[in-house]
């Protein structure tokens, strides 16, 4: 009896710690709608890069997290690098998804132009892990992040050229921690000219 009690304490704790982390099981590829404060972008995903990862942002799209997300994160200078997104509008929100998921192998796709990939921590081993919620599209070969361990799970189908005009003027200065914990009213406040993903929609799978 005690046994089968600890034994349920544990699974609970596990559950407590690392969150709702269920998923579905995403379609092999599907395109998803990004409509965004400057114009649409439509992207292109694919399980086989990346299934663990899509199947997480499949998850993540069908719970409208990423609705009002900013680009918090645009790197154009001193060359074209990513535009980065993911920390939900509502801290309440970002909370409930703030949990890890499995590391998918690179396997051979690379972070060029117009791919996207979760953002990450890096470990002592100066190699991405960690993945949560946040993402980026690459804005020039990035190729050099596919040997820290950064997996491409899909592309940009269209708008690239809407994604390269979102503004890059604040480069890295919102602060993660204060997204995480205020939300857009922090950077609304602080970071005015920020673009917005206003809304992210699965047009098609297959």
């Amino acid at each position: 009896m005690k046994k089968s009690l600890l034994v349920a304490f544990c699974i609970i704790v596990v559950f407590a710690i690392t969150g709702c982390n269920s998923q579905s099981t995403a379609p092999n590829t599907f395109n998803v709608l990004f409509e965004t404060s400057i114009g649409n972008i439509e992207l292109t995903l694919n399980r086989s890069w990346a299934p663990v990862g899509v199947d997480h942002f499949y998850d993540l799209i069908q719970a409208n997290y990423y609705d009002q997300n900013a680009f918090f994160r645009v790197i154009q200078s001193p060359r074209p690098f990513v535009a980065q997104w993911g920390i939900a509008a509502d801290p309440d929100i970002s909370a409930k998804w703030n949990f890890t998921i499995n590391d998918d192998p690179v396997v051979g796709n690379s972070n060029t132009i117009g791919t996207i990939s979760y953002a990450a921590e890096m470990n002592s081993n100066n190699y991405a892990c960690c993945r949560t919620t946040q993402l980026f599209i690459n804005f020039g070969d990035n190729s050099f992040l596919d040997s820290m361990g950064f997996v491409p799970f899909g592309y940009v189908k269209s708008g690239l050229d809407v994604a390269m005009k979102f503004y890059s003027g604040y480069g890295e200065q919102p602060d993660q921690t204060l997204i995480y914990s205020e939300g857009n009213s922090y950077l609304q406040e602080n970071f005015p000219l920020l673009d917005y993903l206003t809304s992210a929609t699965i047009i098609n799978d297959k």
